[in-house]
């Protein structure tokens, strides 16, 4: 079987790995544009800071690493057409120029997602960088030992994490963003005035609800917005994500922004032809319905179910929760499923409730509060979304609330389910049990 690989991020080196794993006697190629592979660019900003001890463990895999499994790699080769009734790509090679046509019988598209660059007039000033490859990270990790300031557009988790480590290590930060606040995607509320007061606290400047029109200037920066101007030694693009999928436009069967759709085998509509990773949807569990969220963890497991299915349907999807956090200003913020404003966005109807309340009891020498919010369906009862805010570590309880909306618990269950109890760690009645109480006790109104 002769299997193509075209793009090797997460999804792509997992596809490889899992394809030669199940099927060691195949041929497997593997196209990629860059000279690199497996960047976990979730840590640029921490780099930025200082946290990585070295920014060459931020690879997990390489090309020497896949070619000792068996695969074939074609770093720096562009793939430019793919014709799936030939069932052939013509592809680059982007050191010599040179063209070659090769076929296939099995199409693996991991081609991920590229940064959103809107047509903004002096967008190619070069003062403006962007922030998703090893490219990009050496260039921002360079420029910040010396600038004194830095515009960042785009306030959703790369944003806020680079607006966060540069101000921590003394830059003038300026965070702008079309939507009203900090994290408004990921967050309601509620959690979202904390998080930006932590901004302010720390001499942020926030720009939300304003939209960037225009970026000007040769020594320095001017980002003019829609209500403002703002001036700074570089600006940042970090205003998400789309497809990168041109490749298979009217090949195979995509959503309204590009992203391709698969069936639960990873399997495009072109049954020869599997998808994963920022490329492609995912399933979105809290609504039940196909969603584009891309994440590195996404990307993975789909990119393993490639290889499990390529042969033939063996192993489904699970689907998302599209559970994430972040720390910010020594704080931790987690959530998983819907937020209110989510699930309006996406015209699902839920019920929610906040709870704030210590994490252990009060007779230990020291405790701290955590911020909650619980989003439920108020028809089902079953649990769509959690959030948690806090100065304790608290991120792994966004997985529990995963887990909650995957097995379609209701928030009855949750506020019952079996959770131990440790004054060093808890209350009598864990904090998640406690969130799930307060649910129920506010739907019984």
């Amino acid at each position: 079987m002769k299997v193509i690989v075209i793009g090797c991020t997460h999804a792509g080196t997992f596809a490889t790995q899992q394809i030669l794993t199940e099927h060691p006697d195949w041929q497997v190629t593997v196209y990629e544009r860059n000279n690199n592979l497996s960047f976990l660019s979730c840590g640029i900003a921490l780099w930025v800071g200082g946290h990585v001890s070295d920014p060459k463990k931020m690879f997990y895999s390489s090309p020497e690493a896949l070619t000792s499994l068996g695969a074939t790699m074609k770093m720096e080769h562009d793939v430019l057409d793919v014709d799936t009734n030939a069932k052939t790509i013509r592809v680059k090679d982007l050191k010599t120029g040179e063209e070659s046509t090769e076929s296939y019988d099995k199409l693996v598209v991991t081609t991920g997602s590229a940064p959103v660059i809107p047509p903004i007039e002096g967008i190619d000033n070069p003062k403006v960088q962007l922030c998703k490859n090893w490219t990009h990270a050496n260039q921002i990790k360079e420029e910040s030992a010396k600038i004194n300031s830095a515009i960042i557009i785009g306030a959703g988790y790369i944003g806020a994490e680079l607006a966060e480590q540069l101000s921590l290590i003394g830059k003038k930060v300026t965070l702008i963003d079309a939507l009203p606040r900090v994290l408004a995607k990921n967050f309601d509320k509620s959690i979202t005035d904390r998080v930006e007061k932590e901004y302010t606290d720390h001499g942020v400047k926030l720009a939300m609800g304003e939209k960037v029109v225009k970026f000007s200037g040769d020594n320095e920066i001017t980002v003019t917005t829609d209500k403002d101007s703002y001036t700074a030694d570089i600006a940042i693009m970090a205003a998400g994500f789309r497809p990168n999928t041109g490749l298979m436009k009217d090949k195979v069967d995509m959503i309204g922004n590009g992203a391709i759709i698969t069936n639960e085998y990873m399997q495009t509509s072109d049954p020869d032809i599997y998808a994963a990773g920022d490329s492609s949807v995912v399933k979105y569990n809290p609504t039940g319905k196909d969603d584009y969220i891309p994440l590195a963890t996404n990307a993975v497991r789909q990119g393993i179910l490639v290889g499990k299915n390529i042969a033939k349907p063996t192993e489904k999807y699970l689907g998302t929760q599209a559970s994430s956090a972040v720390e910010l200003y020594g704080m931790t913020i987690a959530s998983s499923g819907l937020t209110v404003e989510g699930a309006a966005a996406r015209g699902v109807e839920v019920e929610h409730v906040t709870l704030e309340q210590d994490y252990r009891p009060e007779f230990m020498l020291t405790t701290t509060p955590i911020l909650m919010e619980l989003t439920w369906d108020p028809k089902t009862r079953e649990v769509k979304g959690g959030a948690f805010y806090s100065s304790y570590d608290c991120a792994q309880s966004a997985n529990v609330i995963s887990l909650a909306i995957q097995t379609k618990m209701t928030i009855d269950d949750l506020s019952m389910v079996d959770m131990f109890f440790q004054p060093n760690y808890d209350q009598p009645v864990n904090y998640v049990n406690a969130l799930a109480g307060a649910a129920v006790a506010q739907a019984a109104k």
